[in-house]
């Protein structure tokens, strides 16, 4: 959020700033923004005026994509995404239709939710 709000790809934002706007470790910062390097959400320049922006406009970010990059699955238990011995058949768990509900809808959010929205009700 903080990136899409401070840059653009004429004015580049610093891990440092945007870590002491956030009270965030710079450590930290610089491990999330790799994640989302990686899933081309953000690109970066080198240099003295170097840093970082989104890859692409903030209307075309899924917080889906954001989520995935820096979570990986979104899975609320294990069992949903691969097979788990917890003891009990997954075609006989009482709760494996409530989790997997709750997983549709999380993704169903996400998937239909853009940064540029989320910005709007931050403004």
């Amino acid at each position: 959020m903080d990136l899409a709000m401070h840059s653009d790809s004429e004015h580049l934002e610093s891990i440092k700033n945007i870590a002491g706007r956030r009270n965030l470790s710079e450590k930290y910062l610089e491990r999330i923004i790799s994640m989302l390097k990686k899933a081309n959400l953000v690109s970066s320049t080198r240099g003295a005026r170097g840093g970082y922006c989104l890859a692409k406009p903030a209307g075309e970010i899924m917080v889906y994509d954001i989520l995935t990059a820096v979570e990986g699955n979104l899975a609320p238990v294990e069992c949903l995404i691969k097979s788990t011995d917890c003891g009990i058949d997954c075609e006989k768990c009482p709760t494996r239709r409530v989790w997997n509900q709750m997983w549709e809808l999380i993704k169903d959010a996400a998937k239909e939710t853009r940064l540029e929205d989320l910005l709007k009700k931050a403004s």
